[in-house]
């Protein structure tokens, strides 16, 4: 990879360069909506519901939520991986790339970088978990790439990846761990404010906020329908401050109140936090609690970065622990607001509402920030206590939709007496330890 003291700077301006130059080796994919999914969100939990929870005997939170889904799912290879890997691959020259690039992943940044590599016009080595999913190894051998496949363990991946370097010379890429990754992975955000923006100019219902402080994006920040802009390179008096944090508080038309992305090894979420780094748009993570996978909230809990991840989550995804290079942003309160987890149960669940009420297939890594806005009654007051009676228009990203039709079939399948905690480890190897799988 390029070296990282000549990298460009983890910044909004960074990100905007990257999507320049990746712009036509990407989909610009679609921001959707869904009434019922606003209206579910809209709706009080029951008291039942908090039961076992910190918010138990208390009342229901009743924000005010309407969503705007970045649907990675219909990117190149199904997930938003090919940004980061094109952006990776376009910062080195030809003679760097003479003999080809080399990762280790679990499926998505795999399948990335095969494609990248293949438009390109250089190998692709591939070091696989031998228990990655068949259809995700079928696609990535099916772009052109190299496969070779390894114990499911940190240690044995990144022994066989040395073995590889030595083999070929080729360069690695590594699937988040790199500046030239997230800024990649940001560009997805830059899309997504732009999309809101037209979308909400066109249509004012559909934000919280209807008519009011209608603004556009630009370059440097945002500017209302009166040209006033509130970006941090214009100059502010005092009093105009105050404004702009009143108008911050209470939210504008056509700038999202927050993004909420999953969580794995933060080359997403740092890229989006990146990105959106002094606009008035809030960032959460999302991840699943099960068998510690929610390793960022844990670290943030902690201030201090959880280095190994062991889990059988169902979001294959976000089983691995976060960068070093994404915490530096994740960890940073200006950055990124806070870090939610998810259950299980509630996974399989919101797949199943997004599938049946959106029509739109996404993995159970794509699912955990919807699943949040739904369920988790701490984000549920933020919003209410900080939306008040308008509430927050919340961009929600799906990042992904590989997933085999046989494993859909299985999470929904239902056995009697069985909830879906179970159904949740369809697909997996329960006897099997599992270690930080890169997705």
């Amino acid at each position: 990879m390029a070296d990282i003291m000549n990298c460009l700077p983890l910044e909004r301006s960074s990100v905007q360069s990257a999507h320049k130059v990746i712009k036509h080796l990407i989909h610009e994919t679609p921001v959707l909506i869904c009434q019922t999914l606003d209206n579910l969100a809209s709706t009080p939990q029951t008291p039942e519901a908090l039961v076992g929870t910190p918010y138990e005997g208390q009342a229901p939170a009743r924000p005010k939520i309407n969503f705007f889904f970045k649907c990675e799912n219909y990117q190149r290879i199904g997930a938003f991986k090919i940004r980061g890997a094109s952006y990776a691959l376009a910062c080195l020259s030809n003679e760097e790339l003479k003999n080809g690039v080399v990762t280790h992943s679990s499926g998505n940044h795999a399948q990335a970088l095969a494609l990248a590599a293949r438009t390109r016009g250089i190998p692709a080595y591939i070091v696989m978990p031998t228990i990655s999913t068949p259809s995700k190894i079928a696609a990535t051998k099916g772009y052109g790439a190299e496969v070779i496949f390894s114990g499911s363990t940190s240690e044995e991946r990144e022994v066989v990846v040395v073995d590889v370097i030595k083999r070929t010379n080729a360069v690695l890429v590594p699937p988040y761990d790199h500046p030239d990754i997230i800024l990649g992975q940001g560009t997805m955000a830059l899309e997504m404010e732009e999309q809101v923006q037209e979308m909400v100019r066109r249509e004012p219902e559909l934000s919280v906020h209807g008519r009011k402080d209608l603004v556009e994006v630009n370059g440097n920040g945002y500017t209302n329908m009166n040209g006033n802009s509130n970006s941090e390179s214009t100059a502010s008096t005092g009093a105009e401050n105050r404004v702009k944090s009143q108008a911050h508080r209470c939210g504008q038309a056509g700038v999202l109140d927050a993004v909420i992305a999953p969580l794995g090894g933060g080359g997403m979420l740092s890229g989006i936090a990146t990105a959106l780094h002094g606009t008035p748009t809030r960032v959460y993570g999302a991840e699943p609690s099960y068998q510690g996978a929610n390793d960022g909230q844990l670290s943030l809990q902690q201030n201090q970065r959880i280095t190994s991840v062991k889990t059988l989550t169902i979001a294959d995804g976000l089983r691995t622990p976060v960068g070093e290079i994404p915490w530096t942003i994740i960890s940073d309160k200006r950055k990124l607001r806070g870090v939610y987890s998810v259950s299980e149960e509630q996974i399989v669940k919101v797949m199943k509402l997004v599938l049946e009420r959106m029509k739109v297939v996404v993995e159970p890594s794509a699912v955990v920030g919807l699943a949040v806005a739904l369920w988790d009654e701490g984000f549920r007051r933020e919003v209410e206590r900080e939306g008040r009676e308008e509430g927050w228009d919340v961009g929600i990203v799906f990042s992904g939709g590989n997933v085999g039709v046989e494993a859909l079939a299985g999470m929904f399948a239902a056995k009697k007496g069985i909830e879906e905690r179970a159904e949740g480890k369809v697909g997996l190897d329960g006897g099997r330890e599992v270690d930080s799988v890169a997705g």
